[in-house]
């Protein structure tokens, strides 16, 4: 059976390969950002005092204050992490994200703990990173099956378009050539004639004329 159809397609791998790369740059960023031995050197107080004066200027309430923001920003961190290894898993594998997540979180945060002394290491940190990690992942598994259900829609589509075809061509055989000695025990191969569209039966029949005016003219469909 395996030699009537050839060889077997091989996989894509172009999303893991993409996805794999994509993910160890950025949990690299996340690990610079978070494990930098002084805070102060990559200014995120000041992008967080601006931040706060556009939210205010648009109506934030004063109680949203720099603990807020970071919160809010520990969650935003971590979407594109899970995102990327929601794609990067396969998908029978997807729920190791679930424990990968909050245990890649935890050791930033023991790192921080037992290693910096600039850092301060806090358990709303782990939850707003593995809350933003798991809606990357949400919005992984989302893609995919849209994906996948989209895919799979293509080639029904395509198996039923072939096999109309081959009704059709059953329904309405081409008449054997005169001349044409079938072999015995060889099936007839049977073929479907289409009428050609008046461009092919102008530009594409032999001319047997030799006078242009008398070349057969025809009112094309355009």
């Amino acid at each position: 059976m395996t030699d009537a159809l050839g060889p077997k397609p091989p996989r894509s791998r172009a999303r893991l390969w993409v996805a794999t790369l994509l993910l160890a740059i950025y949990a690299g960023f996340v690990a610079v950002v978070t494990l930098w031995p002084n805070p102060n050197d990559l200014e995120f107080g000041g992008i967080s005092d601006r931040v706060l004066k556009v939210l205010y200027r648009f109506g934030v309430p004063e109680w949203f204050g720099f603990d807020e923001i970071e919160f809010t920003a520990n969650i935003g961190m971590f979407i594109p992490l899970g995102f990327f290894l929601g794609l990067a898993l396969p998908r029978r594998a997807w729920w190791l994200a679930l424990f990968l997540v909050p245990g890649y979180s935890g050791f930033i945060e023991w790192t921080q703990a037992t290693s910096l002394e600039s850092r301060v290491s806090s358990m709303l940190d782990v939850f707003a990173n593995t809350a933003g990690g798991y809606i990357g992942i949400l919005l992984a598994m989302t893609m995919r099956a849209m994906i996948y259900a989209r895919d799979r829609r293509i080639i029904a589509r395509a198996i039923w378009e072939r096999d109309a075809e081959i009704l059709r061509a059953r329904e309405h055989p081409l008449p054997q050539q005169p001349g044409r000695v079938q072999q015995p025990g060889r099936p007839v191969q049977q073929q479907t004639w289409h009428e050609p569209d008046a461009a092919t039966r102008v530009f594409e029949q032999r001319p047997t004329w030799q006078d242009p005016r008398d070349a057969p003219t025809e009112r094309l469909p355009f």
